[in-house]
């Protein structure tokens, strides 16, 4: 009985093991994506955002003080304070890629 316990937990770990590595694989992946995608650069204007990238799918409407605004593309977010570029970043690969979440989408209003 000991002995199939030892083979049960062996095989758990082994899958975790695994999984852990698929996800930092995924992760390592999207850093090098991150390194050669042009994403738009801090201080930029919402106008020459969308001038490079074209308009993005989503829009979503400015909260909090200052006001921060989020669009959304395929492969990335942009963050604005007021009309300028605060940060942009790539969009996880999977769900099972260590990292941070994008916000789930609201219903629309």
């Amino acid at each position: 009985m000991k002995a199939a316990w030892a083979v049960l937990v062996g095989v758990l770990t082994l899958g975790l093991v695994a999984s852990d590595a698929q996800a930092d694989r995924l992760l390592i992946e999207r850093v090098d994506r991150a390194k050669t995608q042009t994403l738009p650069r801090k201080g930029s204007t919402k106008d020459q955002v969308e001038a490079t990238f074209g308009a993005p799918t989503n829009k979503r409407e400015a909260v909090g003080q200052p006001p921060i605004t989020r669009w959304e593309y395929p492969t990335f977010i942009v963050y604005f304070e007021y009309r300028h570029v605060i940060n942009a970043v790539l969009i996880k690969a999977s769900d099972t890629e260590k990292g941070p979440r994008p916000v789930p989408a609201r219903a629309p209003r």
